[in-house]
């Protein structure tokens, strides 16, 4: 991409319940001025995530009428997005800057990479070691890999988009920047939901994952994405 002008990008942030966080998400992406698109969507919240987002400056936001999952709310995002480039967030990120969204970015608008996924400061110990988190949410592609892939997402489970998704760039052999967040987080379930509600969704999220793919399905996609990743 050298010497030409670098692709627009929609940014597509799926949220539940996420009041509370998601005014941080948006402060560092609405205006951004490599971003030229923000979708929110709103998967049937039960607080006031929905008027959070929509109080946002320049914030496009898609209200489901029901709750259907990450998979299914990322596939409206991605079908309403007008932009090459696709920038996925999650709504409950802590400490996320502009400069973390510029570098996370910087690798595939340069042309050095064709996707980008972020590792995140309080990423899990292994993947930290290893230098890749295969089931992060956050992340850069081209809406090309998945334009004429909703109607696939919405047949996954609810928390199968990530393996998928890793799938796509495992076939495709797309270059991979792995870009490293040493200041932002995610909360863990527990810390949102209280104890139990916490350990019960973590372990509907990894029962969901583990539906999309098996333990020895996820350990050869972290070999096979492993081998696609950049220098840093």
């Amino acid at each position: 991409m050298t010497g030409q002008t670098p692709l627009g990008v929609t940014c597509i942030i799926p949220a539940y319940n996420e009041a509370a966080r998601i005014g941080g998400v948006l402060a560092a992406v609405a205006g951004h001025p490599e971003i030229a698109e923000v979708i929110v969507v709103d998967d049937a919240s039960h607080d006031a995530t929905a008027e959070v987002a929509g109080a946002a400056r320049g914030v496009r936001l898609i209200r489901l009428p029901q709750n259907r999952g990450k998979t299914c709310a990322l596939a409206e995002g991605i079908e309403a997005a007008g932009e090459p480039l696709l920038l996925l967030l999650d709504a409950d990120l802590l400490g996320l800057t502009t400069a973390a969204v510029s570098a996370l970015l910087a690798p595939v608008r340069a042309g050095r990479a064709e996707v980008s996924i972020s590792l995140r400061q309080n990423a899990p110990r292994l993947w930290q070691m290893i230098g890749l988190d295969y089931i992060s949410g956050e992340r850069v592609l081209p809406r090309a890999q998945l334009a004429g892939r909703t109607e696939v997402l919405r047949t996954l489970p609810r928390f199968g988009f990530e393996v998928h998704l890793n799938a796509l760039w495992i076939e495709s052999q797309a270059r991979m920047a792995v870009v490293r967040w040493n200041d932002v987080q995610s909360p863990y379930k527990h810390a949102k939901m209280g104890l139990l509600p916490g350990l019960r969704a973590d372990a509907a999220m990894m029962g969901d994952i583990l539906r999309t793919i098996s333990p020895l399905g996820a350990l050869a996609q972290i070999r096979a994405l492993r081998r696609l990743r950049l220098p840093a």
